[in-house]
């Protein structure tokens, strides 16, 4: 086992990456609550969503795990959840069945290109800024999520978007000590920090009486036969669905690009000239993750940003994901168990890891506009609009027109040229939805 994941090469344990597994498992739990309740909305059964849900991250980790050997934990995707369950079918009037046959489509498209290498040719042609941009985005991201799910920061008044929470809400009180906690723990290097501070401060809440004990410990999980292989792919090929189906690919085939890239990047596994060694791999497990999701009755899956929660507790091997994998599948019989985690928990692992994520800004060449600019916009954007996806396609577009309009063009590289059609396409069809 210890050969198989190359425990030498990335100077690590089976104590260090189960602890890695943990913290990510715990820290993105709560996509077996959330992810059913908002495709309940859609028409789909939260019962057989639940299970759906835990078998999609189960398998699509597991691939990830054994095939792609990397700590990332695959899951379905909040964005992409969302945008199937009020646009596609709330909005736009079309069946939960058809919507998961396009995530089918676009699963199938992303196979075909990464089995043929076109995945991993466009994500070398990303300059080094922007993948720096991506992690630091993505770690800010992160922080911002933690804040609100905390209570720390909520929505404002009229006139300022955010404004701070209610600091006297117990809530808050126990999420600012769990974060102290978890910040003295880590400087002074104990291991754990992060699963110490959310299990201390979950227990806070239960014994303040905030988070309830759950009614029962196990249970066994509901009947998948209502939305198994219900999808419609053949209504999904129809020329009137092309624009679903376009915008559900871009966005997660480009979601998938920045957050592998960037959680690579903080857990140093880039090579010397900044791309990912074998990125097929893990690209390869994200599409057959996604092929198998919508087979199963779930949205679009793919690479977690959460993962970076185990990437900061040492995880460097697919051993961590094998952990977070065997964990969700604990989950099938003991989710009220594993739910039992409250958002002012979690929320302070998220918050603890924007402020090691934010370290590969460094690797941006503040000299050169050309450079900034593009992964300036790709991080505020990314925080500010609350979109991963629309983050990174502001940055490759405007990558492309600053070296353009500067004349040195042939500073891009062929396939960033491709990416940057596809982020254009993106914010064309995206208003037509």
């Amino acid at each position: 086992m210890k050969n198989y994941f190359e425990f030498e090469k990335y100077g690590t344990s089976y104590r260090q990456e189960t602890l890695a597994g943990l913290t990510t498992f715990l820290t993105m739990s709560y996509i077996i609550i959330v992810n059913p309740a908002i495709l309940e909305s859609a028409g789909i059964p939260r019962g057989p969503s639940l299970t759906a849900t835990i078998l999609a991250a189960v398998i699509g980790t597991l691939i990830m795990a054994l095939w792609a050997r990397r700590p990332f934990a695959i899951a379905p995707y909040m964005s992409e959840n969302a945008f199937i369950a009020f646009v596609v079918v709330k909005v736009m009037g079309y069946s939960w069945q058809l919507a998961l046959g396009a995530v089918f489509v676009a699963g199938a498209l992303f196979t075909f290109l990464t089995v043929f290498r076109i995945r991993g040719w466009l994500a070398e042609s990303i300059p080094l800024s922007l993948k720096a941009g991506f992690a630091v985005g993505i770690g800010l991201f992160l922080t911002f999520i933690g804040l609100n799910e905390t209570g720390l920061v909520v929505l404002g008044v009229p006139g300022a978007p955010v404004r701070l929470g209610n600091l006297s809400q117990p809530t808050c009180l126990l999420a600012v000590a769990g974060f102290l906690l978890v910040a003295v723990l880590l400087a002074r290097r104990v291991h754990g920090a992060l699963v110490i501070g959310v299990l201390a401060t979950t227990l806070g809440s239960i014994a303040l009486g905030i988070t309830p004990l759950p009614t029962q410990i196990a249970s066994l999980p509901p009947s998948l036969a209502p939305i198994f292989l219900k999808l419609d792919i053949a209504g999904a090929l129809t020329p009137a669905f092309f624009p679903v189906v376009m915008v559900i690919f871009i966005m997660a085939f480009l979601d998938t690009v920045g957050t592998l890239l960037g959680l690579s990047m903080r857990a140093d596994l880039l090579d010397e000239q900044g791309n990912l060694p074998e990125i097929e791999r893990p690209m390869l497990a994200d599409a057959l993750a996604t092929m198998i999701a919508p087979l199963l009755g779930t949205s679009t899956t793919g690479a977690y940003i959460e993962s970076a929660a185990g990437i900061e507790a040492g995880g460097r091997t697919g051993f961590s994901a094998l952990v977070v994998a065997a964990l969700f599948a604990l989950s099938l019989l003991f989710a009220p168990l594993f739910t039992i985690v409250p958002p002012h928990a979690y929320g302070i692992a998220l918050i603890a890891i924007g402020s090691f994520m934010i370290r590969p800004i460094t690797q941006i060449n503040f000299d050169d506009t050309t450079e900034l600019i593009p992964a300036f916009l790709t991080v505020t954007l990314m925080v500010f609009t609350y979109n991963i996806g629309v983050g990174m396609t502001s940055g490759m577009i405007a990558y492309v027109l600053l070296k353009l309009c500067t004349g040195r063009q042939a500073e891009v590289k062929a396939g960033m040229w491709v990416l940057a059609g596809l982020s254009v396409l993106l914010f064309i069809c995206m208003p037509k939805l």
